[in-house]
């Protein structure tokens, strides 16, 4: 059974920095892409980045560019979205998803991603 359980949200403020956390079970993580979306009510999910199970290729929206990074670690089977320079219009629930040998672009859906983590809120207010 695919799993990906999130942690890490919380409340920060603005100029702030955290760190999600997405770990796998299940199944490992190399050969899946792991994008991270967010979605505040009333809006669609939003991708935010990407990194790509080969050749680690990356997508990041002009929003969060030079302030969110993703990583992974293969070896503990965990993925991360490290995000710096918090602004209030961050503030979302964020999500960690998985697709196997898919490469991160410019027009991906979150309907392309078949494993999803539970959530985890990200609230940036002073």
């Amino acid at each position: 059974q695919l799993q990906l359980v999130e942690s890490g949200g919380g409340l920060v403020q603005p100029g702030g920095s955290l760190r999600l956390s997405c770990a796998a079970s299940g199944f490992t993580l190399d050969t899946y892409a792991i994008a991270w979306f967010r979605q505040v009510p009333g809006k669609e999910r939003e991708a935010v980045s990407c990194i790509s199970s080969r050749a680690g290729t990356t997508y990041y929206p002009d929003s969060v560019k030079g302030r969110f990074t993703s990583s992974r670690d293969n070896a503990k089977n965990t993925a991360f979205l490290q995000m710096n320079s918090l602004k209030p219009e961050d503030t979302a629930v964020y999500y960690c998803a998985a697709a196997w040998d898919y490469v991160c672009n410019d027009y991906m859906l979150s309907t392309d991603f078949g494993s999803w983590g539970q959530g985890a809120q990200v609230t940036v207010s002073s």
